[in-house]
């Protein structure tokens, strides 16, 4: 496998733009979150690109928030301090909703599920993002509240319909944002803009307080500047949701190492299209290249069904869902409605049910010939987008130029397909462009699993301000879905007397790894002496070496319950930010204990007593 380029960032130097670095210097008292949440809003004003979002959060309001996440525990919060936009389409409290359409707006009496669970994981919303009006394009020049200026080509255009939100992302505004993604919604803004786009499977993020543009094709999306930022947010609000009749319950699987055998669906020759941007295709092939270099089997599927069911998406019986959303609004006021907006979305009125049903049978059928092909392969490689265009190309030539954008996206939610939009290159002309690994619902993490290895691989830097992407987490090993992992700081240790319980209950090392520096170890007063583990004050201690191990659900409960006091179970904080399970002890078990810290581990704090 080739090794991701080793970026420019200089010895030492810590970038805390992502949302892990970001996490990483709050829990270590390098940054306060309220600091953070202060750096966005000043961002904001100096970029000074009022198109960008539709109405910001109050700031004294923003900032006390940040604050009072001081009361809560930093270990159980995955996205403590992180700034947030959220697309216009999509309630957020004391900001109204307003789907680009003034005269549509109103003010929300309480947070989208999928924005509640955000805030509970100690996110803190900043604004709403600009978008095509009522989610229904993916340039982001239609809407009244303006054009978002592309940070990576300013003739470019932002890509939408979640123009805002990729904009915020790419100009550093925010290291997070939602978007929506019906027909590409949130992976053709990424391409144009130089992030990450993950849309996932259909009804794993909830869609209440949603507005919708086809219900049973909507999904919430992420931006972020790496995938692994991208599945924080997702585990965070993946999950099913009671006032979601679209929720389902589909387990979030962690993500792997990258496979020994990957198969990769290429089209068959001749099969893809550009529209004459013959960057674009360059740049594909080579996206396709690293691919094989990374170890990646080719393996070629016929490309025209796909087409086929994109087409279903606006020729077919769909349009009448974004027709049932404003049909009052089109009755009272139709001049409220975006022109081009108002063309596309008025022929929903025009379908008959038996259209609609022809449409599903065909659909259906095209389904099963969509599963067939990934039958032999892991996921597909596609371009985001065939190609980009200017914002006067795009106004010039509205509808059209539009529908091209969505060549290799309509498709993937009528499949029920999940997505993953990766930067792969910044073309000799300096426009972007982007590919997308599409599988079956349910496969989210393998496609960020393998999607990470790529984009570190390319060594682009993130977004549009020439920032370097961090090193690759570590990644725990290939876990089952009942593993549970744990870390281990005493005599459990490899080699050491008490490693063989671990073993005898089916144990398996995973990796060795550092803690927080928020630890201080001690050798408590028992016989024989054991280590005890107690968490201090972010930053206040030192960084513990641990093993981390992976045990069955049922081994876990066995192993825990063998447990003698003062040692018991709780979380403990790695120094990547993942939090595991592991021993700790409570202030009042270190009572005659002596303090180890500086010995850096057990193995060497025994190791010096053996020397002694």
């Amino acid at each position: 496998m080739a090794k991701p380029k080793s970026s420019s960032q200089p010895p030492g130097h810590h970038v805390t733009e992502t949302v892990a670095a970001i996490v990483a210097a709050h829990r270590a008292g390098a940054m306060t979150p309220a600091q953070t949440v202060a750096r966005s809003f000043q961002r904001i004003r100096d970029h000074n690109d009022p198109a960008i979002f539709i109405s910001l959060r109050d700031e004294t309001q923003a900032l006390a928030e940040a604050e009072a996440l001081s009361a809560k525990d930093p270990a159980l919060l995955p996205l403590y301090g992180i700034p947030v936009a959220v697309k216009d389409n999509i309630d957020a409290l004391d900001m109204p909703t307003t789907a680009a359409c003034p005269a549509f707006a109103y003010s929300p009496t309480h947070d989208a599920t999928a924005v509640a669970r955000l805030r509970a994981a100690g996110a803190i919303i900043i604004g709403k993002t600009n978008l095509d009006q009522f989610a229904t394009g993916l340039v982001g020049v239609r809407s009244p509240y303006g054009i978002p200026n592309n940070p990576m080509r300013g003739d470019l255009i932002p890509g939408g319909s979640s123009s805002g939100s990729a904009v915020a992302v790419s100009a550093g505004l925010v290291p997070l944002a939602l978007g929506t993604d019906t027909a590409g919604s949130g992976r053709v803004p990424a391409m144009l803009n130089n992030i990450v786009g993950l849309k996932p499977s259909l009804g794993l993020i909830s869609t209440a307080g949603l507005v919708p543009a086809c219900r049973t094709l909507d999904c919430i999306s992420v931006f972020s500047l790496t995938v692994d930022d991208a599945m924080t947010a997702l585990a965070v609000m993946a999950g099913p949701d009671g006032a979601d009749p679209f929720s389902r319950n589909r387990p979030l699987a962690e993500m792997t190492a990258f496979p020994p055998s990957l198969r990769l669906g290429v089209p068959r020759q001749g099969q893809l299209i550009f529209f004459g941007d013959k960057a674009a295709e360059k740049a594909y092939g080579d996206a396709i290249a690293r691919w094989t270099a990374l170890g990646a089997s080719l393996v070629e599927f016929d490309l025209e069904p796909l087409y086929e069911t994109a087409r279903l998406l606006y020729e077919g019986p769909w349009v009448a869902e974004r027709y049932l959303v404003i049909r009052d609004l089109l009755a009272s006021s139709p001049e409220a409605i975006h022109p081009v907006t108002r063309e596309i979305t008025i022929a929903g009125a025009r379908l008959s049910a038996a259209d609609t049903f022809a449409a599903l049978y065909r659909l259906q059928a095209l389904r099963r010939i969509a599963e067939r092909a990934f039958a032999n392969i892991d996921a597909l490689v596609l371009p985001t987008a065939p190609t980009a265009y200017s914002t006067a190309q795009v106004l010039a030539n509205p509808v059209e130029l539009n529908s091209r954008l969505g060549t290799y996206t309509n498709f993937v939610n009528l499949l029920d397909l999940c997505g993953l939009a990766l930067p792969a290159a910044i073309r000799p002309d300096d426009i972007p462009f982007g590919i997308t690994l599409l599988a079956p619902a349910g496969h989210d993490a393998q496609l960020a699993s393998i999607g990470r290895v790529f984009h570190a691989d390319t060594g682009l830097t993130m977004g549009a301000q020439n920032l370097p992407q961090p090193p690759l987490a570590a990644l725990a090993a290939d876990m089952s879905g009942d593993e549970i992992a744990i870390a281990v700081v005493g005599a459990h240790l490899s080699g050491m007397v008490l490693n063989g319980e671990l073993k005898a209950l089916g144990g398996r090392l995973l990796e060795a790894a550092l803690t927080a520096p928020d630890y201080r170890l001690y050798a408590l007063a028992t016989t024989p002496p054991k280590p005890g583990m107690l968490r201090v004050a972010a930053g206040a201690g030192s960084s513990i070496a641990v093993e981390v191990w992976a045990l069955s659900a049922a081994a876990f409960g066995k192993f825990v319950a063998a447990i003698p006091p003062p040692l018991s179970i709780g979380t403990v904080r790695l120094d990547d930010g993942r939090g595991v399970k592991g021993f700790i002890v409570q202030p009042a078990d270190i009572d005659g204990a002596r303090d180890i810290s500086a010995f850096g581990g057990w193995r060497a704090f025994m190791a010096e007593k053996v020397a002694v």
